[in-house]
């Protein structure tokens, strides 16, 4: 296990890069033209970046970012 000191400022900077990673990659998924072995490897992404931010972030947000499996049948 590591350890990691931060600020507040930091904090909301590294919330504010994963959200918007996150948004990126859900945008894509949505991509009809983007092949389905694309997609899986975005979507192995999103879980590892979604693991951090839960970290970081408050329950409220984390519901926001949460992927259910009705928006995993239409991205694919």
């Amino acid at each position: 296990m590591l350890g990691l000191m931060i600020d507040d400022r930091e904090k909301q900077e590294i919330e504010y890069l994963l959200k918007r990673e996150m948004d990126e990659i859900l945008f894509d998924l949505k991509d009809s033209r983007i092949d389905y072995i694309v997609k899986r490897a975005m979507d192995e992404r999103y879980k590892i970046l979604f693991s951090l931010f839960k970290r970081f972030a408050s329950h409220k947000d984390c519901l926001k970012y949460l992927k259910t499996s009705i928006n995993k049948k239409e991205t694919y």
